[in-house]
């Protein structure tokens, strides 16, 4: 008789399904990235990144967080009528209103070349909103393995059509063309394997818990998304969709290490933190084990940024150099903010982690708006670092203080994984002022900068994973 699959086997089971795919993904998108970068210039690329702006915060709030209340139910085939007819009533309206607002919402952005973009995007909002239902049951039984080939599946024909648009000519607009038509096969795909067909009604009695659950969820995620896309909607309107084109591009190389780094933090740091006796003593292990591999990617990406620029994406996107070398530094802050993030939602403080949210979003804003305006986009990347330095590690700072942590062990265990990055980042740099193509100097001040943070943190490192393991296990 075949052994019943538990649900902490099938969590497993998706999240090693969803943790591949991603791995997967996120490869394609850098390789695929790489091609379009060179068939596009950088005003299109800006062009593109601001109607995508658009598109991705009014995606977070499109489905009014129905999704997540339909994951939780305990009798979600009785609500799933009335959250498909609010999914698909909110999705429809927003996507009437960018559609008909496009040209007014792209001239507000600085950006009347987005006009088109953003009027062919708006349909993705009626799309998102159409599959509440589908998506969150799948999510709801674990079947990760199915999300993955739905994933891929717009993966393919995303990159599909928009390389052969872009080859008919079609510029920026074969960009959004090629995201609406995977989003269309997507859809399909989604109540295929959700085994659900779509059905439509309303429930008075339903309505108001669902909402009220909801739209708190959809306000977060605006939140979360506007914090993420402040500096593309003001450096549109500052300095124009060239330099915003330079920036995405900087932007974007950033999040190579620091997504990966993040989501492992993201994994581990609530079940970790949730089950360890020692605040203190928790939040010291795991904010230095991230600090040991954030400080020295980012802090080595940043030192060869115009190497990078130059041998991934070529020259003529150097301007992002400057650009990615603050955001290097800004990178490896946030993988320790969600650290930090993590330990105060397993102690149940959510609160000061939406307070230090909002904070930063206000602060940002003006951080970046001044930072542009007096230094262009490398002001505005430096912008995110002395907001993060100077306001946001504070303030986790004083709300992990606030849950019972002592701050002289946390930042005592992080002096000599700053001190082997730090020293990684110097000979990365002395090296590669030694070379004239960009190239050698990658390779030979990366392979320098890895050596030499070997043999300084690599001791510490090993001793500390050790460790933590062995506390783990007892």
């Amino acid at each position: 008789m075949a052994e019943p699959v538990t649900l902490e086997r099938r969590a497993t089971r998706a999240a090693a399904w969803s943790g591949a795919g991603g791995i997967a993904l996120r490869m394609g998108s850098f390789l695929v990235g790489i091609v379009l970068v060179r068939l596009l210039a950088p005003e299109d690329f800006g062009v593109y990144a601001i109607a995508l702006t658009v598109q991705a915060i009014l995606m977070a709030v499109a489905d009014l967080g129905l999704s997540a209340d339909l994951i939780r139910s305990e009798d979600p085939m009785r609500i799933a009528p009335t959250v498909a007819t609010l999914g698909l009533v909110s999705g429809g309206l927003l996507t009437v209103i960018v559609f008909v607002w496009s040209g007014q919402i792209a001239e507000l952005l600085g950006s009347p070349a987005a006009s088109q973009a953003i009027a062919v995007l708006s349909v993705t909002l009626l799309l998102g909103g159409a599959t509440v239902v589908p998506y969150a049951l799948l999510q709801r039984r674990f079947q990760q393995r199915e999300l993955f080939f739905v994933f891929l599946t717009d993966f393919i024909v995303s990159t599909t059509v928009t390389l052969v648009l872009i080859g008919l000519g079609w510029g920026v607009l074969a960009l959004a063309v090629g995201r609406v038509s995977a989003q269309i096969v997507s859809t399909v795909m989604q109540f295929a394997f959700a085994r659900v067909l779509p059905r439509f009604g309303v429930d008075r009695s339903v309505v108001r818990p669902v909402l009220a659950f909801g739209l708190p969820i959809a306000a977060a995620n605006l939140l979360s998304w506007a914090l993420l896309n402040a500096d593309n909607v003001i450096l549109a309107r500052a300095v124009g969709a060239t330099a915003l084109g330079y920036y995405v591009l900087a932007f974007n190389i950033s999040n190579w290490p620091m997504s990966a780094l993040s989501s492992v933090v993201r994994s581990i740091s609530l079940p970790y933190f949730s089950r360890a006796g020692s605040a203190t003593d928790a939040v010291s292990t795991v904010t230095a084990l991230a600090w040991a591999l954030a400080l020295p990617a980012g802090g080595v990406l940043a030192v060869l940024s115009a190497p990078v620029i130059a041998v991934v994406y070529g020259e003529r996107w150097l301007p992002a150099a400057p650009v990615l070398a603050a955001l290097g530094v800004y990178g490896a802050l946030r993988v320790v903010f969600d650290v930090f993030a993590g330990f105060l939602y397993a102690k149940g403080r959510s609160r000061p982690v939406l307070w230090i949210q909002i904070v930063w979003l206000v602060t940002i804003v003006a951080a970046v708006l001044g930072g542009a305006m007096m230094f262009g986009i490398a002001g505005a990347g430096w912008a995110h670092v002395l907001v993060a330095a100077v306001v946001i590690l504070p303030a986790y700072l004083f709300a992990l203080t606030r849950a019972g942590t002592a701050l002289r062990p946390v930042l005592r265990e992080a002096v000599w994984p700053t001190v082997a990055g730090v020293a990684a980042m110097a000979v990365a740099f002395v090296v590669h002022l030694f070379f004239t193509e960009p190239l050698p100097s990658l390779l030979v001040g990366g392979g320098a900068a890895l050596v030499t943070y070997a043999a300084v943190g690599g001791p510490w490192l090993l001793t500390r994973m050790r460790r933590t393991r062995a506390a783990a296990s007892a």
